[in-house]
Formats: C-alpha cells, structure tokens, sequence
C-alpha cells in the first residue's frame, strides 16, 4: 500500500459520515495546519475513530500494512546531510564490518576526502532517495515504490572523482534498497555525469526512470557488496 492507494482508502471511509460530518471534516482539512507527527492523514483516521466508521483494531491492521509495506519510508523524513553523510556511511557499515571510518593510522594520507576504507581501497559513498516528480509536497509526501510508474529523479551529487578508487551509489525506495557499484574510472566516464556548478570541479549523477536501466550493470547485491568494492578497487 502506497500514499495514494492509502488516500483512497480514506476517502471510501470518509464517505460513510453522515453528510453534516462529512462537510464538517471537508471544512477542517481546507484550513488544517501540520507539524509532524500531526498531519492530515493522522486527522482524518482519528477523525473516523471518532465517528466510529472504523475501529481500532481496523486502525491497527491498516497500520500494520502501511508500515510492513513501506520499511523504508521514514528515511524520507530525515534532512538531507544526516540521510547521506550519516546514515549511509553507517548503513554500509552494518552490511559488512569490513568497511571502515578512515583515520591517519588506516591512511596516513587521509585528510576527510573520502568516506570509508576497505583493505586499502578508499571509497566514497552517495545516497539518494527516489521521490515523485509531478507532484508537491514533503519527501515523505513524494517517495516512491520500486514498482512505481510515476517518473522520478536521484541526482547523486558533489562527486569529485579524484579523492576515491571506488563509488557506493545507494538508492532508496520505500520498499527497497538498490547498491551501484562504480569505480572511478566509471564514473569519470559514465555518459551521465556532468558538472553540478559552472566552472567548479564537482559532478553530479542523475538517475532517472529513463537512464536506470543503464546502470543494471553496476548493481551489486548486499552480501556481495565488500567483494565488489575490493575487486574494483585493486584493479586500477
């Protein structure tokens, strides 16, 4: 169950209030203000329970398989500099132990250019999330299923492909997680990088519905991420 079927879930059970009921909650949505977690959705389902159109225990299981098919979605919901800088790099740890926060005694070269160190292969790790683009609102509002037929865009970027020997680009659904795997050399030559800023020396990777496709070559599965990352690394 994703936003949109679960609003139209909604809307059959809002049309079993009485007509004064109904105009009533109508009029309370047009002029409701959120700060999470009080937003619309919450309004209307305790709304309901009020009105007794549906149960608790209804309210339970509809929870349970909003949540159960969406694992993912409260990472939409984190500001951009902790989903990528500190939750990917500690996700990728999680996967494999093997990888490493770097510090002069791993690297002695090692002045915060990269993110994290695999038996002496430096590799930078960029995280993004796929949201609709057709519509407004919050991340949250625009995440997307990996089935999805709505258009969307993760534009992987402040890519400088010097400082590393191998890219984890991870891409985040609210049902799954993807891993490309890129070494360096890939990236520099990848037919979708481009400059992010004019005259600046950081790229950018953009990953559509369109391009996805393309980098089927790169996905790598977890378990077999470390042995990737190795691999590409060692055969510069």
């Amino acid at each position: 169950m994703d936003l949109k079927q679960l609003r139209q879930y909604l809307e059959n059970l809002i049309k079993n209030l009485n007509s004064e009921d109904n105009k009533f909650l109508d009029a309370r949505l047009g002029s409701l203000k959120s700060v999470f977690p009080f937003n619309e959705y919450e309004y209307i389902l305790m709304f309901l329970l009020n009105k007794k159109i549906i149960s608790f225990d209804q309210y339970e299981k509809l929870r349970e398989e909003y949540v159960s098919s969406n694992p993912y979605l409260e990472l939409f919901s984190i500001s951009p500099r902790v989903f990528g800088e500190i939750w990917g790099h500690s996700h990728i740890i999680d996967i494999d132990n093997k990888f490493k926060k770097p510090n002069k005694e791993l690297d002695p070269a090692y002045e915060g250019q990269y993110d994290l160190w695999l038996d002496g292969v430096k590799v930078e790790v960029k995280a993004c999330r796929a949201i609709n683009t057709k519509i407004r609102g919050s991340l949250t509002e625009k995440a997307l299923r990996y089935d999805s037929n709505e258009p969307f865009w993760m534009n992987f970027q402040q890519i400088k492909a010097d400082i590393c020997d191998v890219f984890i680009f991870i891409g985040v659904w609210v049902d799954r997680i993807i891993y490309w795997v890129l070494s360096c050399e890939e990236v520099k030559s990848n037919e979708y990088l481009s400059p992010q800023h004019r005259g600046g020396i950081e790229y950018q990777i953009g990953i559509t519905q369109d391009n996805i496709a393309k980098f089927d070559k790169y996905k790598t599965e977890p378990i077999k991420l470390s042995e990737t990352v190795f691999k590409k690394g060692k055969s510069k």
